[in-house]
């Protein structure tokens, strides 16, 4: 989604929020993501100006003055970036992939299903539905290295162990870890 991305081609518009549009945001991220609701009020504080910048692709981003903190494609739900990921890694349902699909994910490609299943890879107890966000944590690492949504359930990614798992939204290094607004 972001592989080419670049704030001076790809950006369309910036627009102040207004205070009702972000309340109803609030309320998505709660509804979305339900472990966000300790930390939305710091996240999102009730007096902050936030921006809606809508770019090309369909994609909108809401901004705080300084960096993107959340974005979405279409009508699909907001994801945070990797950056808000990394200052509150507690917020999404974490997969982590093995050593060996590192390098892959950090160039953008999609989590395969024996990325998530093998000896080094980590998928959570409790079941996480198809078209779920996940954040992506690699084997021996501390932090996120990708935001994705999953293709299918983790008990199909158990049974199945063939073809794309997760697909990846949003990646270390990639155009939105590097914008610039």
């Amino acid at each position: 989604m972001f592989k080419k991305f670049d704030s001076k081609e790809n950006v369309i518009g910036t627009n102040q929020m207004k205070s009702s549009i972000q309340r109803a945001i609030k309320s998505k991220l709660v509804e979305t993501y339900p472990n966000i609701e300790p930390y939305i009020n710091d996240i999102i504080p009730k007096k902050m100006n936030l921006k809606i910048t809508k770019c090309s692709e369909h994609i909108e981003l809401v901004s705080s003055e300084v960096e993107p903190l959340f974005f979405k494609k279409r009508d699909g739900p907001y994801y945070p970036t990797l950056r808000l990921l990394h200052m509150y890694p507690n917020i999404m349902s974490k997969v982590q992939v093995d050593k060996g699909a590192i390098k892959f994910v950090l160039s953008g490609a999609h989590i395969m299903c024996p990325g998530l299943t093998s000896p080094g890879a980590r998928l959570p107890e409790d079941v996480i539905d198809s078209d779920t966000p996940v954040s992506i944590y690699a084997e021996g690492k501390e932090h996120a290295l990708a935001i994705g949504q999953t293709k299918m359930s983790t008990d199909e990614i158990k049974t199945v162990n063939k073809g794309i798992g997760v697909d990846n939204v949003h990646y270390l290094n990639d155009g939105l870890w590097r914008i610039n607004l």
